[in-house]
């Protein structure tokens, strides 16, 4: 349903930042896509440049993003409006700053549904009534504004109005990072069940890594504007490839099996306006070896997921394969900790 490739995003300035470098996956139909990494990794950006929502000085240099057969790079703002919230959605991070202050919740409704069509006010009325009570809100809220809903509401709301056309996309940037745990679960629960009835794909970015590990199908690690590993959620948490991803698992606290220490990935993302020859994450890698200063690594399938790493290249050792697999072997149980977490 969603092929994008090669997609490279640039923020233009006196030092141009390739905040998206050379990224491409697809998505199936009813396919529910994580993306994880770090703040400043490109994630976001990311995000919008498959909505085609990018705001100078950002802009689309390379690449396409097909979607149903139909290249969004190369399209009109009016042909990208007629596909925006029908086809195509997008959940905010932040609902209160996405939500307008001065409407009432029923009204911005009404907007979404009229941008597309000429319905009767019974018609806006009985379809805003259904998707807020699909999200579990009360239809008398319609005439409430955001600040008289709690985070969680709005949040809901927000999902109510990306599901108004019943798309066959749901972009979700961050949609949880301002809710408590309790309501995190319950919301998730609850996007789960309704992409289970509607049949819609859905692109989840958080930095959560137990929301990934319980709810998406696929899971895309994004380093430094690049893809470093994609494949299987389970696959991925159970036996992370790239020293990104095992770094990623072994910070993030577990809840069950045996404690073991944090240990964090030490630095912190490059400077994406500052070309470096070799691998990104080299300055920052337990596993590094001497080529990887100087050469950058390709994305290579490797069990089942793709993976950007010398470890995995065809010129590595067998005694390199072997340490890339001892490294792995310690961080199962972090890994398998962090899959659990919640």
């Amino acid at each position: 349903m969603l092929e994008v490739s090669g997609l490279t995003v640039e923020y233009a300035a006196s030092r141009p930042v390739r905040a998206v470098d050379n990224v491409s996956f697809s998505v199936a139909s009813g396919e529910f896509l994580g993306i994880v990494g770090e703040s400043g990794c490109g994630k976001s950006t990311l995000l919008f440049a498959i909505a085609q929502l990018l705001t100078p000085p950002a802009e689309v240099t390379a690449g396409s993003v097909t979607f149903d057969g139909s290249n969004l790079v190369t399209m009109t703002q009016r042909q990208l409006s007629a596909i925006r919230w029908r086809d195509l959605s997008v959940v905010m991070q932040s609902a209160m700053n996405a939500l307008n202050p001065v409407k009432s919740i029923g009204a911005q409704f009404a907007d979404a549904l009229r941008a597309h069509g000429r319905p009767s006010r019974q018609e806006v009325a009985d379809r805003s009534a259904e998707v807020l009570r699909l999200v579990g809100i009360d239809p008398v809220h319609l005439r409430s504004y955001p600040h008289q809903l709690s985070g969680g509401m709005r949040q809901r709301a927000m999902i109510a109005m990306a599901l108004l056309f019943t798309p066959d996309l749901v972009i979700m940037d961050e949609p949880t990072s301002a809710l408590d745990v309790v309501a995190q679960r319950s919301l998730m629960t609850q996007i789960k069940e309704l992409q289970a009835s509607l049949g819609f794909a859905i692109i989840f970015v958080t930095h959560d890594m137990s929301l990934v590990s319980h709810f998406s199908d696929r899971l895309l690690v994004m380093y430094a504007g690049q893809i470093a590993e994609i494949g299987d959620t389970r696959r991925v948490f159970g036996q992370p490839l790239h020293p990104y991803s095992r770094g990623l698992l072994e910070a993030f606290p577990g809840i069950r099996g045996l404690r073991v220490p944090l240990t964090g990935i030490p630095g912190a993302p490059p400077d994406l306006s500052v070309s470096r020859a070799g691998c990104r994450f080299e300055p920052r890698c337990a596993a590094r070896m001497p080529q990887c200063g100087t050469t950058a690594p390709d994305l290579v399938s490797r069990d089942g997921s793709d993976v950007r790493c010398l470890l995995y290249a065809g010129s590595g050792t067998e005694a390199t394969m072997d340490a890339a697999s001892a490294d792995a072997s310690t961080s199962t149980d972090a890994s398998t900790n962090a899959g659990t977490a919640q």
